[in-house]
């Protein structure tokens, strides 16, 4: 059997949530809540490593995008929107039928696969995995595999929660012990911290070009913020080899 980064219980947890997955008040809400504050980055990435028009609404126009753990498509749809030819991947079949489901009833074509990372044998001018890697089998091989389709001069995106006693607070004991997000959706002890992450990127042969930490507040609610203590993103490339 190849390798895989697929945690089969993981498949398990979130095949649950595939019902009402894109009902922002349903057990997904705190993902319908980060999904606007993570487009916001993606876009001002994309505009600024193919110094891209900001008032251009299809901004990946004639370029590939494959999206990680894609879930039932909460953000492979706005990339769709923004021109990409999307391959969105996920190793949850109850979630991919959701997406593809859910993507048809908007008219959006977007190539839905039950797989694992590992799978996937082409490569992407833009490739994202958001709050994945933290449920992965070995995040270091997890990040070659992204890097691995990752085409040159592409750029990669991925966000995670940092490993933080202030994390670990937020995300586990009190939004999973009160219900915004599903109880054994997080394991503590796979949060990565934003310096550990630089580190398996440069391993797997990537360049970090920029980490920016999500935040909460109560008046402003998640937002980009300096602040890394809580979840970050990192934007990346394959690293430049010796000259």
């Amino acid at each position: 059997m190849a390798e895989t980064s697929v945690v089969q219980a993981e498949i398990e947890q979130f095949g649950k949530l595939a019902g009402d997955w894109w009902d922002p008040r349903g057990a997904s809400a705190m993902l319908h809540k980060l999904n606007p504050v993570r487009l916001g980055y993606i876009r001002d990435w994309i505009d600024q490593h193919w110094q891209g028009d900001e008032c251009n609404r299809r901004p990946l126009e004639g370029k590939r995008a494959l999206d990680v753990g894609c879930g039932a498509g909460l953000l492979a749809e706005p990339l769709a929107r923004m021109g990409a030819t999307i391959t969105a991947i996920d190793p949850t079949p109850e979630l991919i039928l959701a997406a593809r489901d859910h993507a048809a009833g908007q008219g959006l074509a977007i190539d839905y696969r039950t797989a694992a990372v590992e799978q996937v044998t082409e490569q992407f001018d833009l490739v994202t995995a958001m709050e994945v890697i933290e449920h992965t089998a070995d995040p270091a091989a997890f990040l070659k595999s992204l890097a691995a389709r990752l085409a040159p001069g592409g750029l990669l995106i991925l966000s995670t929660p940092n490993a933080t006693a202030w994390s670990r607070l937020i995300t586990i004991t009190l939004a999973e012990g009160f219900g915004a997000i599903p109880k054994g959706t997080h394991e503590f002890e796979k949060f990565i911290a934003p310096e550990r992450m630089e580190v398996l990127m440069a391993d797997a042969g990537l360049s970090c070009l920029d980490v920016e930490g999500i935040a909460f507040s109560p008046t402003r609610g998640l937002h980009l913020s300096e602040d890394l203590r809580l979840n970050y993103l990192v934007a990346g490339t394959k690293a430049s080899g010796p000259s």
